[in-house]
């Protein structure tokens, strides 16, 4: 059990957080959320002696083994990939290589475990033995996941741990932290993830960090009933006042009524109003109205392939876009996603096939590698945005800076000083001005905030143009695609319906992870029952969803306990942790009852 009590941290008179204490037990899955500069990586840096505190305590307990990942981590590019992540778990691999007196019992397992991360993360056995040179930035930040992962720790810190992974990856490492038995705490901005995952939730608002039961949901639930409760609280108290000065006002001068009014008076000195302090969270205004419509058929693609060097990126990809449709592109890292949407942009041309936009699309494309080439340019926020509007205004200009969180002064600071989810911000101030009817987004949330993705998701909703979009983010596909397309190295697979539709339909067997190799796992056909056993798989498919609901069912009830106010002040310790062991056990058992659904569909 890692404690941590009255921890503060400032920077001169800026403070980021003070008075935070809670506990960090095995078995707990803890979310740490907040806005951006709100202090989440520095408390990951501080709790790993990396940083120290301006207050406060932190006790870790004697001989616990601590896995961190950070977000400026290197590895050695010329160690093989197999290698770097066997380093992970130093004993054992020091062990190995004869350079301790004692084997651990889990130095003999150290490489297939290495080695089965490693494929979990979608980079096949066939190159382990290739340097980590040989790897893109993204496939890097998996080997560096991996070490992490293999170390075995009993308390595990991730700073942002789905970035550059796909769908089916992420999926993966959910269904590895749900079995991690140890105490793990994770900042991550994917809320679906933040969903799946965490049993607690650790917000870093008002200057301090309060945690809260459950997950995101449930959390966002929890806050919003409190900051209701406070309104209320404030404006009962104001009513109050209110009503007892007007009896004042309306009787002091009046000898009947005198000490009456003079009661009151002493009666609102002693009444105090609790000071309502405002969010650290700010939330864009995004929108993105249309200047034009365009006509009723947006895109034709015919047979579309790209190829880098030996390397074959998209093979005979085809299909069409009707005006309105909104389609999540989905697929595994390298399969050729991003580079579809170039082709379609003209950033790139295509060596086969050909594709034509139909009358009067107007294209507006947030690339994802937008940030490299931003920070080249030597402009200031306020002069990149209003070359696309010269004939506007500067009032016009800042008008849109600040719907998107560049107030003052911080229009003027340089393109090359902001941070990632700045220049998106930015980005997408771009798209709002020039009113597009074809939006084509790749990897948008990838920097963005919790409260800048929600904000994003609410505007593109009520887009009333073509949305074509690529994204990792569950929870960001599932809100906004009717239509999936999925791409493999054998061309594109069109489902029209929701994400959630599509996984119901295909199941996770048919999203395969493609790994590093390019190979993607050939799908094995099943069998066919005889209508007995069918009938039976059938009924137990329909016993097994029943016992989720209601298990999903007694779970909302647990959270709604946890989150009643009062709660933590009126129930004793003993109930607290019996209410807490009840819902880790239900959410063991959901599990279970997942894993079985998923085996009896399969």
């Amino acid at each position: 059990m890692v404690s941590v009590s009255g921890l503060a941290k400032q920077y001169g008179p800026r403070v980021l957080f003070e008075n935070v204490s809670f506990q960090l037990n095995p078995g707990q899955r803890i979310g740490l959320v907040g806005s951006n500069g709100s202090g989440k990586s520095t408390l990951l840096r501080i709790l790993t002696d990396e940083e120290e505190p301006s207050l406060g305590r932190i006790s870790w307990p004697k001989s616990s083994r601590l896995g961190f990942l950070r977000q400026d981590q290197f590895l050695n590019d010329a160690l093989g990939i197999l290698q770097s992540v066997m380093l992970g778990d130093r004993l054992a691999y020091e062990a190995l290589q004869g350079q301790s007196d004692s084997i651990p019992p889990d130095a003999y397992t150290l490489e297939s475990r290495s080695a089965a991360i490693l494929e979990g993360l979608g980079i096949a056995s066939s190159v382990h033995q290739q340097p980590v040179s040989s790897l893109s930035g993204g496939f890097k930040l998996r080997v560096l996941l991996a070490q992490c992962l293999v170390s075995a720790p009993d308390v595990l810190l991730l700073d942002e741990p789905t970035n550059h992974l796909d769908i089916v990856t992420i999926r993966w490492l959910e269904k590895f932290l749900l079995q991690f038995s140890g105490a793990l705490l994770v900042i991550s901005h994917d809320r679906g993830f933040l969903d799946r995952i965490s049993t607690h939730i650790l917000d870093i608002d008002y200057q301090t960090a309060t945690l809260f039961t459950g997950n995101y949901e449930a959390f966002e639930n929890a806050k919003r009933l409190i900051q209701e409760q406070k309104k209320a609280q404030i404006a009962r108290i104001e009513a109050e006042i209110a009503h007892k000065q007007a009896f004042v006002d309306r009787f002091k001068a009046k000898a009947t009524k005198a000490r009456q009014a003079q009661s009151r008076v002493k009666q609102i000195e002693k009444m105090d109003i609790p000071e309502w302090v405002e969010s650290s969270r700010r939330y864009p205004s995004f929108a993105f109205p249309l200047r034009r419509s365009s006509g009723r058929e947006v895109l034709k693609i015919e047979s579309l392939g790209k190829s880098f060097g030996d390397k074959v990126v998209l093979t005979g990809v085809s299909g069409s876009i009707r005006r309105g449709e909104r389609i999540g592109i989905i697929g595994p890292n390298g399969v050729g996603k991003s580079t579809l949407l170039k082709i379609l942009t003209s950033e790139l041309a295509a060596e086969g096939g050909h594709f034509v936009w139909g009358h009067e699309a107007q294209i507006g494309y947030f690339a994802q590698d937008h940030e490299a080439f931003l920070k080249k340019l030597d402009q200031t926020a306020e002069s990149w945005l209003w070359q696309f509007c010269p004939e506007q205004s500067l009032g016009f200009v800042r008008s849109y800076l600040g719907r998107v969180l560049f107030s003052g002064d911080d229009a003027l600071k340089k393109l090359s000083a902001l941070s990632g989810g700045e220049l998106a911000r930015l980005d997408l101030a771009r798209l709002m001005i020039q009113q597009p009817n074809v939006l084509i987004l790749d990897e948008p949330t990838n920097h963005l905030d919790l409260e800048a993705i929600e904000a994003l998701v609410q505007a593109l909703s009520l887009y009333e143009g073509t949305l074509v979009f690529v994204s990792h983010d569950r929870w960001f596909v599932s809100r906004l695609a009717k239509t999936v397309w999925e791409i493999t190295h054998q061309g594109l697979s069109p489902f029209l319906g929701s994400f959630e539709d599509y996984l119901q339909k295909n199941g996770e067997d048919y999203l395969q992870p493609v790994s590093l190799s390019g190979n993607r796992s050939s799908k094995v056909a099943k069998p066919r029952r005889d209508n007995r056993e069918q009938r039976k798989n059938e009924k137990r498919v329909q016993e097994i969803l029943s016992e989720i609901e209601n298990l999903e069912l007694e779970q909302k009830e647990i959270e709604r306990c946890f989150s009643e106010d009062g709660f933590y002040l009126n129930t004793s310790l003993e109930d607290q942790r019996k209410l807490q062991e009840r819902q880790n056990q239900n959410h063991q058992k959901l599990e279970e009852r997942m894993i079985l659904w998923e085996t009896l569909l399969s």
